[in-house]
């Protein structure tokens, strides 16, 4: 089944009363599911704490979020996960449990996902969960230091800092600071299109002629990076049929040597024995000498 605490099931709470006891806190979990780990500053006001399940995590958060406990609304959040990794530069042949395997050598996982897209293709890049914050440090520096391949393709993975953010509960209204001159500012116009001719319009065009040149840059670098990758591919291959040819030229050289001592091993065997022959029928003739002559005297 699921893992249970994982660093995906730890939730924030903020704006809690400021006599709240860690029993308290623990408290408000209980209809929820098991807890772990409850952590309470007092002073400021905030909580840590860890449930069983994510289903449970996303239960409680639901259930409490916006709840009043004296007198103070209770803000719930997923908290950041402190041990998460995204990579980089997979194979399309990478899945989550190769992705598992390559990183658990570095500590225990909880998580290993390859992202896809909506038709369920790689998109090349993944997440990586660790229990514990060492594992993905020690990750993300031997990853940087050296080439870590997860098949035969010489593809190195690139890791990162996992950058997290929140597009579920996003920014309310409610958590705005009404008292900032800006916000001010900003509020004294209802949304609305800019009428064409006027200052506001002519400036939104500007921003927009701003943003096409930025996204025609950036499609730009990322043909000519996927250009660079099809012809490091290309020179991979290239590269690799040559070290294959120079392998298997060394392999015949070596053949070819042990060839040639076979070759000279026998001449010496049958040289060898043609001597011992030699020698035998020279023994053979005295012999027949000897005895002829004693047969003569």
């Amino acid at each position: 089944g699921p893992k249970k605490f994982t660093g995906r099931c730890r939730l924030f709470v903020g704006n809690m009363p400021l006599d709240f006891t860690e029993d308290d806190f623990k408290a408000l979990f209980t209809p929820y599911g098991e807890s772990s780990e409850a952590y309470v500053n007092g002073q400021r006001g905030f909580g840590f704490i860890r449930m069983d399940y994510r289903h449970n995590a996303e239960a409680a958060k639901v259930g409490l979020d916006g709840t009043t406990k004296k007198g103070r609304t209770l803000r719930v959040r997923f908290a950041t996960h402190g041990a998460a990794l995204r990579v980089k530069n997979l194979h399309p042949t990478v899945s989550n449990d190769l992705l598992e395997q390559g990183f658990s050598q570095f500590g225990e996982l909880e998580r290993a996902i390859v992202i896809v897209d909506d038709r369920g293709k790689s998109t090349g890049e993944g997440i990586v969960e660790f229990v514990r914050k060492p594992g993905a440090q020690q990750a993300l520096r031997r990853l940087n230091e050296g080439v870590f391949l997860l098949g035969a393709s010489p593809r190195p993975v690139i890791v990162e800092p996992l950058e997290q953010k929140d597009d579920e509960d996003g920014m309310p209204e409610k958590f705005m600071n009404k008292n900032d001159p800006l916000y001010k500012k900003e509020r004294e116009q209802e949304p609305r299109f800019a009428q064409p001719g006027t200052f506001d319009y002519d400036m939104g065009m500007r921003w927009k002629q701003l943003v096409v040149l930025e996204k025609e840059k950036l499609d730009r670098v990322k043909k000519e990076m996927e250009e660079a990758q099809l012809k490091l591919e290309d020179e991979m291959q290239s590269a690799l049929y040559d070290y294959e040819a120079e392998r298997i030229r060394q392999d015949l050289l070596r053949q070819q040597e042990e060839l040639r001592r076979l070759e000279e091993r026998k001449q010496q065997d049958q040289m060898r024995r043609r001597q011992e022959m030699e020698m035998r029928q020279e023994e053979e003739r005295r012999r027949q000498d000897m005895m002829m002559r004693q047969q003569n005297m």
